[in-house]
């Protein structure tokens, strides 16, 4: 779910201490630890005056709280420094580490929400798995240190850090008590409604970066994850008017995960507290807190009386004088999951059961009655033309269209093309002069204008094509899957953007559904007598090569698929989830020539 199966291999950290800063109660040291070769973790190691004996050590993950002057970033642990300084001055080593994003080497968290890299869903790959990879290294790193005990880490951070702190107590077992702030709701709150309060009303999803999101395979919601803290002690911190951790959703995460902690018979180690106000940073959220760890770190339960406060400038935490050229930060993105290429080898069977299993896990679990309707049926010049709507899945209705010679009985082929929006609509500028009629909706979607006047050109080639239609005995369907034609979503980029993002936390991609809606029209056209033993070609041209050849994997009876322009690599081809961890662009063409002909027309 993080792009961490398999874990990376544990390479050295290669640790470097930058820095010493004293302070009269406390200490501070700069350093960097490579969690992999090139990928640089910056932090500030705060140590107590004088440790007599190892020392309890406590995780501080960071959230988005940039500090970047004249262009230059500090790196989010300067935000943060804090809470760092409160744990060393109440005998806790505490390691502050910078995330990927805001850290003195700016990576990427942004990458479907701003940059349109949807092929990190191809790759199974989230910041998220980076961030979590990084708390793995950091534990590792303060398992070298002598004055660390190491059968007491703990782990907290808020907003972001919250979230990365439920992943790093859920991976790893090292952490003993978690205290999470503002870093975790469930799906309903993302997907659906984001509560009463702020600007996300519609769902959480677009107020947050991808690095808050894991790779939701298996569909697993977040009260899932919180379960595997479970029986250690666990402390969920919450505002009530938290605008994108919306109060209800983290309440309903809370009553899951406590009937987990009562099965273990540990209720008492899972704790939940709520104070007034907004998405931010507190004394009155800190406090509980610092006591949770006094309690199950220290085995304290008196009072916590000392603040957090800042002690230091922005330069004094900075770590690098001068950014490492050897980096690999600004592109982990790249590198981070394993992929397979075109040499490895490959059996269909697998590969199905791969793709079905972790690709297409979010395709419906049982089929629906097709609910076939007719939707029009014209005749014009010797050629039928008719509409037929039928259900992809529950709510989700559709169209195609069907064209042949009128009265033909026994079809020798059946074409079905599969097209995207532009190309409906240059469909439909064709045909506008005699099916507009039966057309109006789609034309009133599309833009197209029927008073319009019709230039000869365009008269001739759909003369041309009636003719060609009403001399043949072969039927031609045209379809087009969910987010385009009359399922079109909107025309409004930003929206389109939030729609497949929220498919991204559901366990599928759009692209991915669109196979599925490939599917259900092949079935639909089976459903009918006439055309269920003929043999049936797919055309698809960019985006749509790619979704009838994955279609044609898992649909029986097809002679041949026609693609044009179709996907050279991953970052070409529609985002599947997972994908590219399993097969490739040409391997989809190798496994799919294993049962149909494949005919390139580039």
């Amino acid at each position: 779910m993080l792009s961490l199966q398999p874990l990376p291999p544990k390479t050295p950290l290669q640790a470097t201490v930058t820095e010493r800063i004293t302070q009269h109660d406390f200490d501070v040291w700069n350093l960097h630890y490579q969690s992999m070769p090139g990928l640089y973790v910056t932090g500030n190691l705060y140590l107590p005056k004088d440790l007599q004996d190892p020392a309890p050590a406590i995780l501080y993950v960071c959230g988005h709280g940039p500090v970047k002057i004249d262009g230059i970033s500090y790196g989010n642990k300067v935000h943060y420094q804090h809470h760092g300084a409160w744990f060393a001055r109440n005998g806790y080593v505490c390691l502050v580490i910078d995330t990927l994003q805001l850290g003195e080497i700016e990576g990427v968290h942004h990458g479907t929400y701003n940059h349109n890299m949807w092929w990190w869903n191809s790759r199974g790959y989230s910041p998220s798995g980076v961030e979590a990879w990084n708390c793995i290294r950091a534990l590792d790193y303060l398992e070298t240190l002598d004055f660390v005990d190491q059968n007491r880490f703990g782990v907290t951070g808020r907003s972001g850090g919250g979230a990365y702190s439920w992943w790093i107590s859920a991976l790893d077992k090292r952490i003993k008590v978690a205290a999470p702030v503002a870093g975790i709701t469930d799906l309903t709150n993302h997907v659906v409604s984001g509560g009463k309060h702020g600007r996300y009303k519609h769902g959480t999803v677009e107020g947050h970066c991808d690095c808050m999101f894991q790779i939701n395979t298996y569909r697993w919601d977040y009260a899932q994850i919180a379960a595997l803290v479970a029986p250690r002690p666990l402390l969920i911190l919450n505002t009530d008017s938290d605008s994108i951790f919306p109060l209800d959703g983290v309440i309903r995460v809370f009553n899951q995960v406590r009937r987990i902690y009562e099965l273990y018979d540990a209720k008492s180690k899972l704790g939940l507290v709520i104070i007034p106000g907004g998405h931010q940073d507190t004394q009155e959220i800190r406090l509980p807190v610092f006591s949770w760890f006094n309690q199950y770190l220290k085995e304290e339960k008196k009072p916590v009386e000392m603040f957090a406060h800042t002690f230091f400038e922005p330069l004094q935490l900075k770590v690098f004088s001068k950014i490492p050229d050897k980096q690999c930060n600004t592109r982990i993105q790249d590198s981070f999951t394993r992929l397979v290429n075109d040499t490895d080898p490959m059996n269909v069977e697998r590969v199905l059961t791969g793709l079905r299993e972790k690709t297409f896990g979010g395709w419906p679990e049982k089929l629906e009655p097709l609910g076939l309707e007719e939707a029009f049926d014209v005749e014009q010049s010797g050629v039928r033309f008719a509409g037929y709507d039928f259900n992809s899945q529950i709510g989700i209705r559709l169209r195609m269209y069907i064209t042949h010679q009128v009265g033909l009985a026994q079809p020798k082929k059946l074409h079905l093309e599969v097209i995207d929006n532009r190309d409906w609509v240059e469909y439909q500028k064709l045909g506008r002069t005699i099916w507009s009629r039966v057309w109006k909706e789609e034309m009133e979607l599309a833009g197209v204008d029927n008073n319009t006047l019709v230039v000869g050109g365009i008269q001739t080639a759909f003369a041309e094509e009636l003719d060609h239609v009403g001399q043949g005995n072969q039927v031609y369907v045209m379809f087009m899957p969910r987010g385009y034609g009359l399922a079109s979503l909107t025309d409004d980029e930003r929206y389109i953007t939030q729609v497949r993002r929220r498919f991204m936390l559901l366990g599928q991609t759009l692209a991915g559904i669109q196979v599925w809606d490939v599917r259900r029209c092949l079935q639909v056209v089976r459903s009918f007598s006439s055309y269920d033993q003929v043999p049936i070609e797919l055309w698809g041209c960019g985006e749509m090569a790619s979704i009838i050849a994955l279609a044609a994997l898992y649909e029986p009876k097809i002679a041949q698929i026609n693609v044009r322009r179709y996907s050279k690599n991953d970052k070409e081809q529609p985002d599947y989830l997972n994908i590219s961890r399993l097969v490739t662009p040409t391997q989809i063409l190798k496994l799919v020539e294993q049962r149909a002909k494949v005919n390139l027309l580039d």
